[in-house]
């Protein structure tokens, strides 16, 4: 059996071998969708307290970037054994993180969440401005849009990308969910996004909910 506060106190203190090895023990195990589930949620966990250590300034942004390339890493190695296992159709995602931001630990997360759930995912990158998604929403014609910030300026950039979504004759159908830091209730009102989240997990359980 794992020891979820095992893992979580391993990523937390950025203790990549333990971490590394928990899930290789989880693994051989053959896990089921759910307890994979249970162990990605630790995994982001961990990385709360990552967040919590970097606010206090006790990890530096060095850390912040190993924490985010370790935690890819945990769901890379998950990736077969959470979401819809195997299948492939659910739909299609454009995501990118918003103008002005360069952060993308997060939006790398769901991406992988997503794809693993079995989501078609077209990432456009960081500090997207708003044209971009309207051209690829126009391009690829998603059923979703996910806005990527961390940063309490990206809450203006995605309210103009969900905007010149809505002049470009986009919005009807299309389904817009925010993540990051810097979303909440409020934020997700002022914007028109259809739903916010800062958990990865949570953000995939909304895009198949919309999916069916």
């Amino acid at each position: 059996m794992i020891d979820l506060n095992e893992l979580i106190k391993a990523i937390g203190e950025l203790d990549e071998n333990t971490a590394i090895k928990i899930l290789e023990d989880f693994i051989s195990g053959n896990p089921t969708q759910e307890e994979a589930q249970r162990v990605v949620e630790a995994c982001q966990r961990g990385m709360e307290i990552v967040g919590e250590k970097f606010e206090s300034k006790e990890y530096f942004v060095g850390d912040l970037i190993f924490a985010g390339d370790l935690l890819a890493r945990a769901i890379e190695m998950l990736k077969p054994y959470i979401g819809t296992k195997g299948k492939k159709g659910s739909g299609k995602i454009v995501l990118g993180t918003v103008q002005g931001d360069l952060h993308d630990i997060g939006k790398n997360i769901f991406k992988s969440m997503a794809e693993a759930a079995g989501f078609e995912v077209h990432d456009l990158g960081i500090d997207q401005p708003p044209e971009n998604f309207v051209s690829k929403v126009k391009e690829v014609k998603p059923q979703i849009v996910g806005l990527s910030g961390l940063l309490t300026l990206a809450i203006e950039s995605m309210k103009k990308t969900v905007d010149a979504l809505s002049e470009a004759g986009l919005r009807d159908g299309l389904k817009v969910i925010i993540g990051g830091n810097a979303v909440n209730g409020e934020a997700c009102a002022y914007i028109g996004a259809d739903a916010w989240t800062i958990n990865a997990a949570e953000g995939v359980k909304f895009c198949r909910e919309w999916v069916g």
